[in-house]
């Protein structure tokens, strides 16, 4: 089973994953998709590396992980979830400075500095899959996966690391080629 974790940084999931990222890890393999063949991939996995796309490049970058999946391929996505920061920045009163790493995460990237440039719903994120041919769109539990055990943003919550009564901020969506 090939699968990718696309956006690693400084996360090695282990030998049984493809580490695809920017930056110059020892873990990382690739820095992009293209090495691989049509239909060659099982699983792409990539935690809060989409906003980092503005919305018009990211419909070339699905067109590319389709190209590599195999047919019924699985993309699960992390990004985060802007309904959810908006609700708590109404409702529960957290402050702006809550989340300014999710919604414009600053970070640096070998010499220079890359932020966000986007941030999607559940229906603006369907909305773009689905527009990349991808199917059977549905929200994932972290904990249900074969990556649960590893620690990145799919698992933000507020309060921090209160997975019991925190809110996740993380939209976690899952799709078939």
């Amino acid at each position: 089973m090939i699968k990718l974790h696309i956006g690693c940084g400084k996360r090695n999931f282990g030998e049984h994953w493809v580490h695809i990222d920017g930056g110059d890890f020892a873990h990382v393999k690739y820095h992009d998709t293209t090495y691989f063949l049509d239909n060659s991939v099982d699983l792409i996995y990539s935690s809060h590396l989409l906003a980092y796309f503005d919305r018009s490049e990211v419909l070339d970058l699905l067109a590319e992980w389709r190209r590599v999946l195999k047919p019924n391929g699985i993309l699960r996505l992390a990004t985060p979830d802007f309904e959810a920061i908006a609700k708590l920045y109404l409702e529960e009163h957290y402050s702006l400075a809550s989340f300014l790493g999710p919604l414009y995460g600053r970070m640096g990237m070998n010499e220079k500095q890359i932020y966000h440039k986007t941030c999607y719903d559940f229906k603006s994120l369907l909305s773009i899959l689905m527009i990349s041919k991808f199917r059977d769109v549905k929200r994932y539990d972290w904990r249900k996966t074969e990556h649960a055990m590893h620690d990145d943003h799919s698992k933000a919550y507020l309060p921090h690391l209160d997975f019991e009564n925190g809110t996740l901020i993380s939209l976690n969506i899952e799709a078939i080629k």
